[in-house]
């Protein structure tokens, strides 16, 4: 039996998801973020030293990391039908998306979560001005832009197909689905980039996407 260890309004919500469009069956383990810190719980660490979810045991495997994790249940459950044959072109733009989506996509998304919280954490009276002062100048000048840049870039790639592997949806759009949720709810993301709206419709009306929030939870990134 599959197992994901899935932590609240975090990266598992996709793992949820793809495997309810494999349709196949599983369990849930459960941990909450601390309230304060927004951090996983130390019990995580007894399932991966990093202590950071996702995480899947399958059988004797114990699997971290999105990516690997989607693609590993894409391969092995799948049978080509959510993610290509290896070896061909369509199987190469596939793995592209999968190692964009958080070693592209994501680290501007992350700075702005990180300098956000700079600008708003507790700090004494002489040093808060100095604080917001360079989260705000960071922001600005790289970590906007950069935002920027990625969902320009991300448009323009759904303008040549209605997804992101091409014309059939696939573990592409599974992996992409968080970093443009979270530009939705962080910013940059809006009625500028209508491909980009319309993908996350398509994805959020999808009745395995339903299904994985039902069974996951909570999940703000979704935005109101």
């Amino acid at each position: 039996m599959i197992t994901v260890h899935h932590l609240n309004n975090s990266r598992s919500q996709r793992i949820l998801w793809l495997l309810e469009e494999l349709g196949l069956p599983y369990e849930i383990k459960r941990y909450e973020r601390d309230p304060k810190t927004m951090l996983a719980p130390p019990a995580l660490r007894a399932v991966h030293p990093l202590g950071k979810a996702p995480v899947v045991t399958d059988g004797e495997l114990t699997l971290a990391e999105s990516g690997a994790i989607i693609e590993y249940l894409a391969d092995r459950y799948g049978a080509e039908r959510l993610i290509p044959a290896h070896g061909t072109p369509a199987r190469l733009r596939c793995n592209y998306w999968l190692h964009y989506a958080e070693g592209s996509a994501m680290p501007p998304l992350l700075l702005k979560l990180v300098f956000r919280r700079v600008e708003t954490a507790p700090a004494p009276f002489f040093v808060r001005p100095v604080a917001r002062a360079i989260a705000g100048k960071v922001q600005s000048t790289f970590v906007d832009p950069q935002i920027a840049l990625h969902l320009s870039y991300m448009e323009g790639e759904l303008a040549k197909a209605e997804w992101f592997g091409g014309n059939d949806f696939s573990v592409a759009d599974i992996v992409m689905s968080f970093p443009l949720e979270a530009a939705a709810t962080r910013g940059g993301l809006g009625e500028h980039h209508p491909r980009l709206q319309a993908f996350l419709q398509r994805i959020h009306a999808r009745p395995a996407y339903q299904r994985a929030l039902e069974r996951g939870g909570d999940y703000s990134l979704l935005g109101s």
